[in-house]
């Protein structure tokens, strides 16, 4: 009796300090809502589904993948943080939603840090210098004639306070040359007029500018990496072409909303990087343009997070960024 009785108190005691293993045993037990805080087909949406579809075959659930998407992913990022922390509701966060936007509005409905339990980096897409094919096939060649032609050119950005502007606010910073920033709706537009020559250069990621790459139709000066990046090793680092500790790259990570138990956030990061391991889907994060994170812990994820804040926080501040 004694022994039935010491057993029952230590099991009762095990559930009142680490509850969530107990709920973790039965996890997950019914489809898992991955939100995607941008719209559809939109690199945040293609990474999203590539790891959605994966961790789906981990865990024996389905992940379904809905996008919720509106002021500059605010809108999906604000209704995750304010979901139960069950583990049945995540979200596909980047550096916008975890990085810029808290230093970017001045009043945003979730806080990065404390309405979040980072799960797992999924990995980043590091940003390119891209210029059209008659422009200077250098970094410094190009910096040398944009000095030489001051206030003629522009640079162009998806919009303010974006990656790719920022990017572009240091970039002038840096080198000291005079260009205009022209913001744009989304990538889409400013590559067009970059392909057309009306634009001096641009940042943007891999993903999105690859096919131009690979077909001529833009250089790829330099990457913002401490390496090169495995969607296309050709491209030389920032570093390498003069300039050091020039990096930047867009980024996504799984997180869920803060109080989600710990056996249940450590489960599901195993599982995001057993899928993110698949050679399959490592495939797929290469020709998206992502440099694969397949082994980060929920401790290095949140690390992370809190780095990048202080890191684009200063470049909002360079920029001097707005919000339209």
């Amino acid at each position: 009796m004694d022994g039935t009785r010491r057993a029952i108190i230590a099991g009762a005691l095990a559930l009142l300090s680490g509850g969530g293993g107990a709920r973790a045993a039965g996890y997950p037990d019914r489809p898992i809502r991955f939100v995607v805080p941008f719209p559809p087909g939109g690199p945040t949406d293609v990474v999203g589904r590539i790891v959605a579809a994966q961790l789906s075959e981990v865990i024996g659930q389905t992940v379904v993948v809905e996008n919720k998407a509106g002021a500059g992913g605010n809108v999906g990022t604000a209704v995750v943080a304010q979901s139960k922390p069950d583990g049945y509701t995540l979200l596909l966060g980047t550096a916008a939603t975890h990085g810029i936007n808290v230093s970017l509005y001045q009043h945003l409905e979730y806080d990065p840090v404390k309405d979040f339990a980072p799960i797992a980096l999924t990995g980043q897409n590091p940003m390119v210098l891209l210029v059209p094919p008659d422009m200077p096939h250098t970094v410094k060649e190009l910096v040398a004639k944009l000095k030489a032609e001051p206030g003629k050119w522009s640079y162009a950005s998806s919009g303010n306070g974006t990656t790719n502007h920022l990017a572009g606010e240091l970039f002038k910073k840096r080198t000291g040359i005079d260009a205009m920033h022209v913001p744009y709706r989304g990538s889409g537009p400013a590559l067009q007029d970059l392909l057309a020559g009306r634009i001096a250069f641009m940042f943007d990621s891999f993903g999105t500018s690859s096919e131009y790459i690979k077909t001529g139709k833009l250089q790829a000066l330099g990457v913002m990496a401490e390496k090169r990046s495995a969607a296309d090793p050709n491209v030389p680092t920032m570093a390498e072409v003069g300039m050091p500790d020039f990096i930047g790259a867009t980024w996504n990570v799984v997180v869920a909303p803060a109080g989600t138990p710990q056996p249940i956030v450590d489960q599901l990061n195993a599982a995001v990087n057993k899928a993110l391991k698949d050679p399959a889907t490592a495939k797929r994060m290469v020709q998206a343009g992502i440099d694969t994170v397949d082994d980060s812990t929920p401790a290095s994820t949140a690390t992370f997070i809190k780095a990048e804040i202080a890191k684009w926080a200063e470049l909002v501040k360079l920029a001097d960024a707005k919000v339209d």
